[in-house]
């Protein structure tokens, strides 16, 4: 018996190829997506592959799978205290902000083009939902962070915004596969249903994962496919009852990604791989299936639905999401520059291309252009808007290389391994004097093909293999001691972020007469992240600022909840927000959860 594999072929060297041109585009800062893309235009029929591929059910059914994986990934990669910080602006952003971007582009299809209404709307439906892998991918590859909310806020809307997006293209899909010519009461009454459904399925497949993981006894490697296959229950179940699937692959991902579960690093290690698979896969079957030859008879209005869209359609969308927050104009704008678009969009498209409304595949094709316009435009450009509008960070420290070791789950300790790297905060100081938190304790060191007790060690070398045994609450605090620390001056910084970096043990009194700061009552004994505290309460992030007197302190750098590091900005910019305007007036009023 014959079997055909030479499609296999194809795939491998697709993949391997995706590989090995992202890593060369990072030397370029262009977005992996874009690079994902543009070879699969190259490979597919118009290009030099000259690969024939049109079976767009196939290209919606690998999509739907992508997409859940890559939702699952990042509802478990989001931690409670993001969702905390951030439901609110995102919450908004994710269903307000998506209705006002749909809105304001049909707005300008049906005024500059005439297009029927139900088409527009699906038009500026199909192009709603934004893209976090893309931002922080170039953040990250660019070494820019942002304050803990901004990032937050990010995260969060990119999570939730999809299933609003799906909703209304099914919506306005349904509209004209029907011939109906009004919306009524009915479709808030499906929206409260499909997102009721989903959420439900997505908590109850969560909370069943967390049970089954902690109690099934199986081979590691077994985990995660356990952890993959409720996933995919959460997403097809809750599509089968008539709910959201993605967002029921969410809200199942943040359940298992925040609760006490073995094997969970080797379950996110798992979704990490599976997710850039679905992204390059997702990519390149949808760079596959356009016709470049095609597209130029739809380019002219798909750039000018891209330049509404980044221009009037996300700005609008954001001030009037954003606008009870308290978030300032520059970071208003922010998140305006970078809601980036990448494959939901395309994906999207296929929508009304399988309703047999878009036989020509011009949605597709406009949705492709779009997505195109904003990776290049936006982000090549994000990176400079961040420091332009003074909203970039240093980076956080690189993560402490670690190998989670399980122990009985119903244990409340973690047993941790830590390569100790150099310039890392764990090589400062003796062993006797890291101030780990409370509870953590290092129970051994490897040096070399020695396994020493830390009794008998002065200090941690690079190298070295250290055993720390932690309370799983405490497990951010003590990555930070192992985490290789960034080595940013004055000069690195933008000019909102400090002039001077200062250690947060300082004292007040020590910089009052030198930078002529005028201290409260009470003040002048407070270490600078004392001051902080008093000002904005105890749960600070990075970038949270307070004043004091005529200069400004900037949370730069913490290690758990505590700020090690603070810019000192001697003269602020004036503040344009009456809220923070109202707050410096006030500087002893209790904070509320979201200036935290």
């Amino acid at each position: 018996m014959h079997f055909e594999f030479h499609w296999l072929v194809v795939a491998a060297l697709l993949l391997l190829a995706s590989i090995f041109a992202g890593l060369v585009s990072r030397r370029f800062g262009a977005p992996l997506l874009l690079v994902f893309m543009v070879l699969g235009m190259l490979a597919g029929e118009n290009g030099p592959g000259g690969i024939d591929f049109n079976d767009a059910e196939f290209a919606f059914l690998i999509g739907s799978i992508a997409l859940a994986v890559i939702l699952f990934d990042g509802g478990l990669r989001t931690p409670m205290s993001a969702i905390r910080v951030a439901w609110g602006p995102a919450l908004a952003l994710a269903t307000l902000g998506v209705v006002v971007t749909a809105g304001v582009v049909a707005e300008a299809l049906i005024l500059g083009f005439g297009t029927e209404w139900r088409r527009a709307w699906l038009i500026g439906s199909i192009v709603a939902s934004t893209d976090a892998a893309a931002v922080f991918g170039l953040l990250s590859q660019h070494g820019i962070g942002l304050s803990d909310r901004l990032k937050a806020t990010l995260e969060v809307e990119s999570g939730a915004n999809d299933p609003m997006g799906v909703f209304m293209t099914v919506v306005f899909v349904d509209l004209l596969r029907l011939n109906i010519d009004t919306l009524g009461l009915g479709v808030l009454l499906e929206f409260a249903r499909q997102m009721g459904l989903g959420l439900a399925v997505g908590l109850g497949c969560g909370f069943l994962l967390v049970w089954l993981m902690n109690r099934l006894e199986m081979s590691a490697g077994l985990y995660p496919i356990l952890a993959f296959a409720l996933a995919m229950l959460a997403f097809g179940g809750a599509q089968t009852l008539g709910g959201s699937g993605f967002l029921s692959v969410y809200a199942a991902g943040i359940v298992f990604g925040n609760r006490r579960v073995r094997a969970l690093q080797l379950v996110g290690r798992f979704f990490d791989g599976l997710t850039w698979l679905g992204q390059i896969g997702l990519f390149l079957l949808l760079g596959l299936l356009v016709t470049p030859s095609a597209l130029p008879a739809t380019a002219l209005p798909a750039v000018l639905i891209a330049l509404v869209l980044m221009l009037l359609a996300r700005p609008a969308a954001v001030l009037l999401s954003l606008a009870p927050f308290g978030f300032t104009l520059r970071e208003q704008l922010f998140v305006s520059w970078v809601g980036l678009r990448g494959a939901v969009p395309i994906f999207l498209a296929l929508f009304p291309f399988l309703a047999h409304l878009d036989p020509d595949r011009v949605l597709f094709g406009i949705a492709f252009v779009v997505v195109l316009v904003s990776l290049t435009v936006q982000g090549w450009t994000m990176p400079l808007a961040a420091r332009l509008l003074g909203v970039a960070l240093p980076p956080a420290p690189e993560p402490a290389p670690r190998l989670d070791v399980d122990l009985i789950h119903r244990m409340d300790r973690d047993l941790v391994a830590y390569e100790v790297k150099p310039h890392s905060r764990a090589t400062d100081r003796n062993l006797a004097e890291l101030n780990l938190p409370a509870g953590a304790r290092i129970v051994s060191v490897l040096r070399g093909e020695n396994a020493l007790s830390p009794t008998t060690l002065e200090r941690l070398e690079a190298g070295d293999l250290a055993l720390v045994l932690t309370p799983p609450e405490s497990n951010l605090a003590v990555d930070r001691w192992f985490s290789r620390r960034f080595a940013s001056t004055a000069a690195d910084l933008p000019e909102s972020a400090g002039d001077f970096v200062l250690d947060a043990d300082q004292k007040l009194n020590e910089l009052a007469e030198t930078y002529g700061i005028a201290l409260q009552a009470g003040d002048a004994e407070l270490t600078l992240k004392e001051a902080m505290k008093k000002r904005l309460g105890r749960k600070i992030g990075r970038g949270a600022r307070a004043r004091v007197g005529a200069v400004e302190l900037v949370a730069l750098d913490k290690i758990g909840d505590e700020v090690v590091r603070v810019g000192l900005v001697l003269d602020p910019r004036p503040v344009k927000n009456w809220r923070a305007r109202l707050m410096r007036l006030l500087p002893e009023r209790k904070p509320s959860a979201v200036d935290n």
